[in-house]
């Protein structure tokens, strides 16, 4: 068996005043505090956040925010006052109320929508222009014509917007596009990859029609966003080259339970493969014209990052890249936090491009299941 080369990468980001190294992790309000993606006090106020619906996402959000060097909860909107009063008591934010009136505030610099997807756009589109920065879950949108809408509100207002794949974000995530740009094994042809998880009831959100549930949009989206990011790697991925070649899936309650797909993201190509209703690999390898990167775990949980990635040439001996762990939703409002105090549109993490990529496969698969899918 060939030998493995360890190594290790510190992994940096860009404030206004240059880089700053990632020490450590903090998940769970102990420990070495991360400083990926701070904003230091010297380029920026704490960003003051507002989370717009009280659910069990959001909930995982607060705690990145707890972890985060650069923000703070102010302010906690709903559509029902007594849960985001509940909410903001329980995390200690100063006001709670609807979300017109969580957005009319001015002490509020940005929000984190954490609502169903059918409610994603207009959120969105209501907080940009009432001024406020955008950190919106995953996926922006059901539909590529939302997600356009999302983006020309942000341009009108002048404001971040930021879609929000924790595993973009982060040090591990860093050390990937690193992998990515060296070229140690040539450039990517072919990604891998699933997501799925058995949910066990048929009910609720996930299977909901209405509310524009299925594998596709809840965690499909994690491998095409690695597939839109590998391909990227080389060149920009317009979404008019993203094509679905071949899709097929199951029909449970009206959504997709799961599916597989190969999409074409420019030259590079997409095995894709995600799931409700059973649990799948959470592995995926990145297929390159001198080799491959493997990636034990390419998604990570909500309160810790991924740590490893096997860089395997063709011929010699792979080489493994670790990193230390953050919370990365911390990682999430500290890049939307640093391109506001940069006066950004985009971050780089996560730039617009890649969000009209995602949003055209994630388009195209779901009508090849789902066929009253929009």
């Amino acid at each position: 068996m060939p030998r493995t080369r360890a190594t290790r990468i510190r992994s940096s980001t860009t404030t206004a005043r240059g880089t700053a190294w990632a020490p450590g992790r903090r998940s769970d309000g102990a420990g070495v505090p991360a400083t990926i993606g701070t904003v230091t006090s010297t380029t920026a106020q704490r960003t003051r956040w507002a989370i717009l619906g009280p659910g069990a996402i959001s909930r995982d959000f607060l705690a990145g925010l707890h972890a985060s060097r650069s923000g703070m909860l102010a302010a906690v909107g709903s559509t029902d006052p007594g849960r985001a009063e509940r909410f903001a008591a329980d995390a200690g934010a100063p006001f709670s109320g609807s979300y017109d009136e969580v957005l009319a505030r001015p002490d509020i610099d940005a929000v984190y929508v954490g609502t169903v997807h059918t409610t994603h756009a207009d959120l969105a589109i209501r907080a940009l222009e009432a001024g406020k920065a955008v950190l919106c879950e995953k996926p922006a949108s059901p539909t590529a014509a939302e997600v356009d809408r999302i983006l020309a509100a942000a341009e009108a207002a002048d404001r971040p917007f930021v879609e929000a794949y924790k595993n973009r974000f982060g040090p591990w995530a860093d050390a990937l596009r690193q992998v990515l740009a060296d070229g140690a094994v040539g450039r990517p042809v072919r990604v891998e990859a699933a997501f799925g998880f058995d949910a066990g009831t048929r009910s609720g959100r996930l299977f909901d029609p209405a509310l524009a549930g299925g594998a596709i949009l809840d965690v499909g989206c994690y491998p095409v966003s690695l597939a839109v990011e590998a391909a990227s790697a080389s060149r920009a991925v317009a979404p008019d080259a993203v094509v679905v070649a071949d899709a097929a899936g199951e029909l449970v309650g009206g959504v997709d339970g799961e599916s597989r797909a190969l999409i074409r993201f420019g030259a590079v190509e997409g095995a894709l493969a995600t799931s409700i209703v059973r649990d799948l690999p959470s592995s995926a390898v990145i297929h390159c014209t001198g080799g491959a990167i493997e990636l034990p775990d390419a998604w990570g949980g909500r309160a810790e990052s991924p740590t490893t990635i096997v860089v395997r040439p063709a011929e010699g001996e792979p080489t493994v890249v670790s990193v230390r762990a953050v919370q990365p939703m911390a990682a999430e409002a500290d890049a939307l936090s640093r391109a506001l105090a940069e006066g950004r549109r985009e971050a780089p993490e996560m730039p617009w491009a890649h969000t009209r990529a995602v949003a055209a496969a994630l388009t195209a698969w779901r009508s090849r299941i789902v066929p009253s899918a929009p």
